[in-house]
């Protein structure tokens, strides 16, 4: 197989998806090479029971500004306003309303001390009152945000982010990931094509992958972190800067889980609850997502690692001993697995949403500045304050393609 293009996308998650359309209404001829058998990255939605379950990414982050919005409405998908519970311990089950409130104080005195008096280190663990009660809580809502422990967290970077959000955040009752694969819909593509190589010696660019190169003019690539660090695809020359910004970035690890629930009526729609707000390694659990029948568990970080080496079968007996530790041991009955993922076995990602490690945070702008007129870079982890998000990933990818446009 010889394939030719003007231009070239590499990844087809929501970066790729976007550049290529972006480059088609302007009239380019434009391939969208993805290494997988399916578009949409980490934004993935499987149906199971006739219910839309996203494994990956869930929620329309800061929906008043996120593009994604008014695409479900060009879509024809539907957009949920019912604002999470993140912050509600349904029942005050395991979690009483006064160390709710101090854990609470916990978390906004970390992030008083990230503003206001940061460690030189720019490490987040290191901005933590020592010996603190809530250490391991505050781990586990590092991991749920950054994928990662505060250890492991650049404060500069995360205070990029958090400056930028706003705390309104809808769903897709189609599911994220089956809105952005049908954003995809009619784009030309090359599936299960993993490349390996882009050789530029040549006028043209010579793209290598196992089922025979592709020539274009120019290429916008759009792989995880995890992947152009781990060496996947040799840009040769000039590159070690992008590379080392890309390996400062890595992603973190969050996975989903999802379990049937045999009644539970009594339970109000999208109720939530934190396993256990004295350990690192926990889930966040949403009971009845969209009134369904179903809880959906998140794990972040330490907890993500932790359920990918249990697999699904022991990620869920764990969140089901939780579950029942605050909810009663008859409901050991009433749920069962259904679907979960495991981010970080996936070969072609390798991981759940980036951050930069400490003292880092400038490694952002050196992946998303092209270092080769002819190759640009894209994703969630080169936007500079909506990085780990669908949206994020899709403004960096229209950026590139205009880059490009404007060469």
């Amino acid at each position: 197989m010889r394939m030719q293009a003007r231009v070239a996308v590499i990844g087809g998650g929501a970066a790729g998806i976007a550049a290529t359309h972006r480059l088609g209404q302007a009239g380019v001829d434009v391939l969208l090479v993805e290494a997988g058998d399916r578009l949409g990255g980490r934004a993935h939605t499987v149906v199971r029971g006739g219910m839309a379950l996203d494994l990956g990414a869930g929620w329309l982050h800061s929906a008043e500004r996120n593009p994604w919005v008014g695409l479900a409405g060009e879509h024809g998908f539907t957009v949920d306003r019912t604002l999470p519970r993140w912050r509600e311990q349904w029942r005050d089950l395991g979690f009483s309303p006064e160390e709710q409130r101090a854990a609470a104080g916990a978390y906004a005195a970390l992030e008083r001390r990230m503003r206001a008096d940061p460690p030189a280190s720019d490490r987040a663990a290191d901005a933590i009152e020592p010996g603190g009660r809530w250490t391991p809580y505050l781990d586990a809502l590092s991991g749920f945000i950054n994928g990662a422990a505060t250890a492991e967290v650049s404060i500069a970077d995360y205070l990029a982010y958090a400056d930028a959000a706003t705390e309104t955040d809808w769903r897709v009752a189609e599911g994220y990931g089956a809105l952005v694969a049908a954003h995809a819909a009619g784009l030309r593509t090359a599936l299960a094509t993993p490349v390996t190589a882009i050789d530029r010696t040549s006028a043209r660019l010579r793209i290598v992958t196992p089922r025979g190169d592709i020539a274009a003019d120019a290429a916008i690539v759009t792989v995880s972190t995890n992947v152009l660090a781990g060496g996947a695809i040799d840009f040769g020359a000039g590159f070690d800067a992008v590379l080392h910004a890309a390996a400062c970035l890595p992603l973190g690890f969050a996975d989903k889980l999802f379990l049937a629930l045999e009644g539970g009526e009594e339970i109000p729609a999208n109720a939530h609850l934190l396993g256990n707000p004295r350990a690192s390694v926990t889930g966040t659990y949403t009971l009845r997502p969209f009134g369904r029948p179903l809880v959906e568990a998140m794990f972040g970080g330490e907890g993500a690692l932790a359920m990918e080496a249990a697999g699904l079968d022991g990620a869920a007996a764990f969140a089901i001993d939780e579950l029942c530790a605050l909810l009663g041991n008859d409901w050991r009955k009433r749920l069962r697995l259904v679907a979960g993922s495991a981010w970080g076995r996936e070969d072609h990602i390798r991981g759940g949403y980036s951050h930069a490690l400490p003292g880092h945070a400038e490694a952002r702008a050196v992946l998303a500045a092209p270092v080769d007129e002819r190759v640009h870079f894209a994703g969630e982890a080169c936007s500079a304050t909506a990085f780990s998000t669908v949206h994020g990933a899709y403004e960096s990818g229209i950026a590139a393609a205009k880059a490009l446009l404007a060469d």
